[in-house]
């Protein structure tokens, strides 16, 4: 696990990750200036760093109601506003980018950072950058595949020979700069399903796993099929680490989290995603037994320590800015967390 900058003895890690939303706040009608939102964001990592919160990242979505296309560029800003939390991409879409130009990137941004930099590496569950980057939508799986693959090449060697279909070759290529710890933490995301998982388990690398809510029984039978197949390939599943990551809102009580967060995730899926969330599936968020974290802290607690039983899993991701949430809500949430969750959830998972 300190490969992948993972200390197992501290117990599960808690995080954020931002999809760089920028959103009409759907009580108001009014949407905030993009500079306005990427500041945000921004003050968003500093004040989960300070609230001591283990991890933040940042993704990228290339299409209308978005600011964090560039994302590293947000990520470099971060780490100059931070000091300790570890950063990262949630996710980087290497199937539409050039894997040298990522790695130059992100390790350029690690060295700013002081060696607290990771990569999330995905597929795009919104296809539109293929054509505006100039690549087929039909060879999706193909581009992810090989690029992810020499992605992972340059994070092992510094001098790296290469050839494959989507991009010239490299011969003796060096890339550079080189990370603070010579690499980096490289994550595969997955959407959920078993057979994403299993490639993530084949590839013996770390799985970071988004879902929009359902049954914990469900995800389970996932991570479970990451492990096999990491077994199945000769990678010892106890050395891989599991990220968890979904949509998360604090409040007084159950009732009050529901109300608060509905409208934004309806809304904000109507205009990104061409269809809002149905209103019953959202009220089933505050299940004991469901993967979605809504609710009051003392039942969010409770609520991860179960997830935390059944995944065996080493970190958590929460979603809690999408769909225009006014920035006051989020400073409330992050204090919730860092006063209340986080130390509940530290204290019954850290290793005594």
């Amino acid at each position: 696990m300190q490969k992948y900058g993972i200390n197992p003895e501290k117990g599960l890690e808690f995080g954020i990750y931002t999809l760089g939303d920028h959103l009409p706040d759907p009580h108001t009608g009014e949407r905030i200036s993009e500079g306005q939102r990427l500041r945000e964001i921004v003050e968003y990592a500093k004040l989960a760093d300070e609230a001591g919160l283990d991890f933040f990242s940042v993704g990228e979505s290339h299409q209308e109601f978005f600011v964090t296309q560039a994302h590293a560029v947000v990520l470099s800003a971060i780490a100059q506003a931070t000091k300790q939390i570890r950063l990262g991409s949630s996710s980087t879409i290497i199937s539409t980018s050039d894997p040298v130009r990522v790695y130059e990137n992100f390790a350029t941004v690690d060295l700013l950072s002081e060696g607290r930099m990771e990569i999330i590496a995905g597929r795009a569950s919104r296809v539109g950058l293929f054509d505006l980057l100039g690549y087929d939508i039909r060879n999706y799986e193909e581009l992810f595949e090989e690029k992810f693959e020499l992605l992972l090449k340059i994070n092992e060697e510094e001098v790296v020979n290469w050839s494959g279909e989507f991009r010239p070759p490299l011969r003796n290529a060096k890339v550079l700069p080189r990370p603070v710890n010579g690499s980096l933490p490289i994550w595969r995301a997955v959407g959920g399903t078993p057979a994403s998982a299993r490639k993530a388990g084949y590839a013996g690398v770390p799985m970071f796993m988004a879902h929009l809510g359902g049954p914990v029984s469900i995800f389970k039978r996932t991570i479970d099929s990451y492990r096999d197949a990491a077994r199945e390939s000769g990678f010892d599943p106890a050395e891989l680490p599991v990220a968890t990551a979904g949509f998360f809102h604090a409040a007084e009580t159950s009732q009050q989290a529901l109300r608060d967060m509905y409208p934004h995730i309806n809304e904000g899926m109507k205009r990104t995603n061409g269809q809002g969330f149905p209103k019953q599936q959202f009220a089933q968020g505050v299940d004991p037994h469901n993967v979605m974290n809504i609710g009051s802290p003392q039942q969010i607690i409770e609520k991860i320590l179960y997830q935390h039983e059944e995944f065996g899993h080493q970190r958590y991701i929460a979603q809690i800015d999408f769909g225009g949430v006014p920035y006051d809500r989020l400073v409330k949430n992050i204090e919730l967390i860092g006063t209340e969750i986080l130390p509940a959830i530290r204290k019954y998972t850290a290793k005594k």
